[in-house]
């Protein structure tokens, strides 16, 4: 993290005050670096005279963006003790650390501590930086929860998935190919939150009624990639504002000035549009887009100079081949629309199971635009699996959408997300 001093704005600066708020000093997440800031600041340092969150700060405070503290055993602890002094539970404590005796706590013996939050917040931007956080996050809280990482970005950053489950059949969620579609991420991490904690519930021996967990653990592996396109989310959240690859990104956008910059950015940081880099139609692709202008790297709709060459859809494609999935879900918005096919293939049941995810979530199930209609992802699976694959444009309005319509969005998701398994059993 950078250091921030009071005027300062931005992504940076939400993380900030997201991260006091949850240390118990509460201010408005509006991501301007003022009064109310500093003083929350200051308190929650304990300290006068400069307000600045440099180096020391931030190792404070990171743990509240990760969701969990290390603490030490002490003669006399028990795990109420412990949960009441971080502010926690118990049944949270109990999960994260799945070997340990609460009857007999060795002295010394460090545990993993869960603090008192939801742990994807709905009322900031994302970023590379805070997925690394709720991943690692996520995985103490829930030991159960695998993560690993598909590949890397163009600018070497990783780019990460988890599963949940251990079932034969494997289904796969992925989101954020498109730069300032980032609101699609934390839908995607939100439901891996909800999954294990119903599945932590049934470990405990207690009822999940409205989420079948323990039945979707043990049928299904399902695999979630929350930021296919970190380099270009940072950019539009305004995470990379110097260095090389931002000058590139500026002088990229120069040719096309009719785009919004960053807003309007959708591309990897090379200028190449990741959905249409699949080797599904990609030279009609190419034909439909270098006749609107898209002839060269471009901050939306440049196809490349031929299929898979941009390394995070290169990473997307042989996660795909590596594995065996039964369907799969590309993530983006925005429209409140379902695609469900590919030209003429039509999976057994793929068709059925999209009408589902209409009535689950109200959003419309309609065939592509036939200026979108080639070298997606979901395109490229169906042709090349003959299994169901889905492409939801979630939410309204303008990309970026605001966070403001997380809460929306998400209710409209979360069933078709449950149901993009429960409906295969």
């Amino acid at each position: 993290m950078n250091y921030l001093f009071p005027g300062d704005r931005g992504t940076q600066v939400e993380y900030l005050q997201l991260a006091l708020s949850r240390a118990g000093h509460p201010i408005q997440v509006d991501g301007i670096f003022g009064r109310q800031t500093c003083g929350a600041l200051h308190s929650f340092l304990n300290t006068e005279g400069a307000c600045v969150a440099d180096r020391e700060a931030w190792q404070k405070l990171v743990p509240y963006l990760k969701g969990y503290v290390h603490h030490n055993i002490a003669a006399g602890d028990t795990i109420e003790k412990i949960a009441e002094l971080h502010k926690t539970t118990p049944a949270a404590i109990l999960t994260a650390n799945p070997l340990i005796d609460p009857q007999n706590l060795q002295v010394d013996a460090t545990l993993e501590v869960p603090l008192g939050f939801p742990l994807v917040p709905e009322n900031v931007h994302y970023s590379s930086i805070l997925v690394s956080y709720i991943v690692e996050g996520l995985v103490t809280r829930y030991p159960f929860l695998v993560n690993g990482s598909i590949g890397r970005s163009v600018m070497r950053k990783e780019i990460p998935y988890l599963r949940i489950g251990t079932g034969k059949k494997e289904v796969c969620y992925s989101a954020s190919y498109h730069a300032n579609e980032s609101i699609t991420t934390p839908v995607l991490l939100r439901f891996a939150e909800d999954y294990c904690d119903a599945y932590g519930a049934v470990l405990r021996g207690e009822s999940t009624p409205d989420f079948p967990a323990a039945q979707l653990y043990q049928e299904f592996s399902l695999y979630l990639i929350p930021m296919v396109n970190p380099d270009g989310v940072d950019l539009v959240n305004g995470i990379l504002r110097v260095g090389d690859f931002y000058r590139q990104a500026v002088r990229i956008a120069a040719d096309f000035p009719s785009i919004p910059f960053p807003n309007g950015w959708k591309a990897n940081i090379d200028g190449v549009d990741l959905n249409l880099q699949f080797p599904a139609g990609w030279e009609e692709a190419r034909r439909i887009k270098y006749a609107q202008g898209y002839t060269k790297p471009a901050p939306r709709d440049y196809v490349g100079m031929a299929p898979l060459t941009a390394p995070e859809s290169i990473a997307v494609y042989n996660f795909t081949r590596e594995h065996d999935f039964s369907l799969v879900i590309a993530y983006h918005t925005q429209g409140e629309v379902i695609y469900w096919k590919y030209l003429d293939y039509e999976p057994e049941r793929s068709a059925e199971i999209a009408q589902y995810f209409g009535r689950v979530s109200g959003y419309a199930v309609e065939l592509t635009p036939s200026e979108s209609a080639y070298a997606g992802y979901k395109d490229w699976f169906i042709q090349e699996y003959d299994r169901p694959g889905y492409t939801i444009e979630a939410g309204l309005g303008e990309n970026p959408l605001p966070m403001s319509q997380f809460t929306d969005i998400y209710r409209a998701n979360q069933p078709i997300m449950l149901g993009g398994m429960t409906q295969l059993m």
